[in-house]
């Protein structure tokens, strides 16, 4: 791979932005096209988690704990008080905090991938022959999307779990507005209909906007820090004294920024996870 040097602003962020694909996408939706280096960075960050996390169990004893103990602790504790507080039903509560936990760990790990150098990734798939290669996942709208519609399946699950098929269907054409109970007269059976449509439109509006908006946020603000840094990374490759003084002081200042924004973004993820299954789980 060139250096920043050696390539126009333009061509070095399109090829820091290129992921490593099945083919070109040319369309926001294309499900026949993989990014084979989202699928490898998430599912490697995910192996870390579940292993970190797994550590953590089988090191746990009674008494004074260690630092890393405690710090695991100090998560579990942390995801499970907020999963109390949201989420009313004990029994999903065994499936849905350390699902939280997970996701959050999940996500923080993927945002750090950004801290690290830019040009380190694309410059080892240049040595391996590879044409691109872009590590970071949660800058895919693919994955952040992916992992929105997951939140939303477990939606409709616990909302078909805790009020059943029909109590559902009820609340989906009852609910904000209620509807006209239907008797004799032509015009309750018309305001039946209209009522009903109107609650249902809103319910499925509501459904999607909150599986787009979850998947949108965390998107992009993981795609805008990972601009400023190509960005930042370009004012290195300027060759004036000048610019590499600007790319040492605006790399640190925006990586010590972008170290809350990894685990803001995380918590956000998070903590919406839980507000919308809690939200599954209460009655119109």
């Amino acid at each position: 791979m060139s250096s920043a040097s050696e390539l126009t602003a333009g061509e070095y962020i399109a090829h820091h932005l290129t992921h490593l694909s099945s083919a070109a996408q040319t369309q926001l939706f294309e499900p026949n096209v993989v990014h084979f280096d989202t699928l490898f960075f998430s599912v490697l960050c995910a192996a870390i988690v579940l292993w970190f996390l797994r550590r953590g169990a089988k090191q746990a004893t009674p008494g004074v704990p260690g630092k890393f103990q405690a710090f695991v602790e100090m998560l579990v504790e942390m995801v499970s008080n907020q999963a109390k507080g949201i989420v009313p039903n004990e029994q999903s509560l065994r499936f849905v905090a350390p699902l939280a936990l997970t996701a959050f760990c999940w996500i923080v790990l993927m945002n750090a991938i950004d801290l690290l150098p830019v040009d380190w990734f694309p410059s080892l798939a240049h040595a391996a022959g590879l044409p691109s290669l872009r590590p970071l996942p949660t800058a895919d709208l693919n994955a952040t999307l992916g992992m929105s519609i997951g939140v939303l399946l477990l939606m409709l699950y616990y909302n078909l779990k805790i009020k059943g098929i029909g109590g559902w269907v009820h609340e989906l054409f009852y609910a904000p507005f209620g509807n006209v109970h239907p008797s004799a007269n032509p015009l309750t059976w018309i305001g039946f209909v209209l009522l009903g449509l109107a609650n249902f439109g809103i319910n499925i509006i509501e459904f999607v906007a909150k599986t787009v908006s979850l998947g949108m946020r965390l998107f992009g603000n993981m795609y805008a820090g990972e601009l400023i840094f190509f960005l930042i990374a370009l004012l290195g490759g300027s060759a004036t004294v000048l610019g590499f003084m600007g790319h040492v002081v605006a790399g640190s200042v925006w990586a010590i920024f972008h170290i809350l924004i990894v685990l803001l973004q995380a918590f956000i993820f998070m903590m919406l996870t839980l507000v919308y299954i809690g939200q599954a789980h209460e009655g119109h």
